[in-house]
């Protein structure tokens, strides 16, 4: 990984498997690393690991609960203070939850897995913009494949029977739809930012033993036996964080299927993440669901 001395990055979800472990890497390289979590006290304890191993290392701590739009507003109304940011690594989510709700109305795992990171995304793009080189990383998912159909209902409604897994399968593809999206308005605009998405593999981690159900606990048990270890799992982020990248690339593991192994770019597998109509009509949902405005 280069030299990141200087620089400032942002990983929400930094308090367990690979949030932390990207967040870990990326202070290792020298950067300023503000964490955006919703538990306080994950975040602090959190603080304290990193800072036991890396006693010189800038941590900035910020409180955002991405299923609650008036709360990501607020953090980055406090983010807007630090200065440019370099890197933007939207981790953060949720997995396969029974159904409720956000603060906000909508369906929990694409409120939290999608819209959360739009809006956040969309209030700190001055600040990627104002770095001069900004990198936006969407922490996708393999999942992405459950996906029965592109994520565009209305998400305040529950119009059809309600599978947690194609749910999650259509938040992750909406991450997908996002990150390629954003490329191309970033793109067209002139603006100096690129839009990257990644995927870490079969990991092992924290976020797949919270699904519950005995389906859910039997990927947990066998993700802890298959899944490669979190460390891993983050250097598909962590290059499409920092590596040499056109924009609207995908990095994902080398290995059979793309479940383990080093990262390397990969090609969606989704027709959706290609239809320019089906993102934009994601776009147009996004920002009504939200109320932002990209520039």
């Amino acid at each position: 990984m280069p030299d990141l001395n200087g620089k400032r990055a942002l990983v929400t979800g930094p308090t367990a498997g690979l949030g932390t472990s990207t967040a870990l890497e990326l202070a290792r390289a020298g950067a300023e690393v503000v964490l955006v979590a919703r538990s306080k006290d994950k975040l602090d304890a959190t603080i304290a690991q990193f800072q036991a191993e890396l006693p010189a290392a800038v941590f900035r701590p910020v409180i955002a609960d991405l299923a609650d739009q008036s709360s990501v507003r607020r953090a980055a109304s406090e983010i807007s203070t630090f200065g440019p940011i370099d890197i933007l690594i939207n981790n953060a989510g949720v997995m396969a939850l029974p159904y409720s709700r956000t603060v906000d109305g909508f369906e929990m795992q694409f409120g939290t897995n999608h819209l959360g990171p739009f809006l956040l995304t969309g209030l700190l793009l001055p600040q990627v913009i104002a770095s001069g080189h900004g990198r936006i990383v969407s922490v996708g998912s393999h999942a992405a494949r459950f996906a029965r159909r592109a994520p565009l209902d209305d998400p305040r409604t529950q119009e059809r029977r309600y599978s947690k897994w194609s749910s999650y399968g259509e938040s992750k593809l909406a991450n997908l739809m996002f990150a390629f999206e954003l490329d191309q308005r970033l793109t067209h605009a002139g603006l100096p930012v690129t839009s990257i998405a990644a995927h870490p593999g079969y990991t092992a981690t924290e976020l797949m033993g919270k699904t519950g159900g005995l389906g859910g606990r039997f990927m947990h048990s066998v993700s802890v036996v298959l899944g490669q270890k979190a460390e891993f799992g983050a250097l598909p982020t962590l290059m499409a964080a920092t590596a040499e990248l056109p924009g609207a690339s995908y990095i994902g593991p080398d290995g059979f299927g793309q479940m383990a192994g080093l990262p390397t770019m990969v090609k969606p597998r989704r027709r959706f993440v290609h239809d320019a109509e089906a993102r934009e009509r994601l776009w147009k949902l996004s920002e009504e669901a939200t109320g932002i405005k990209y520039p």
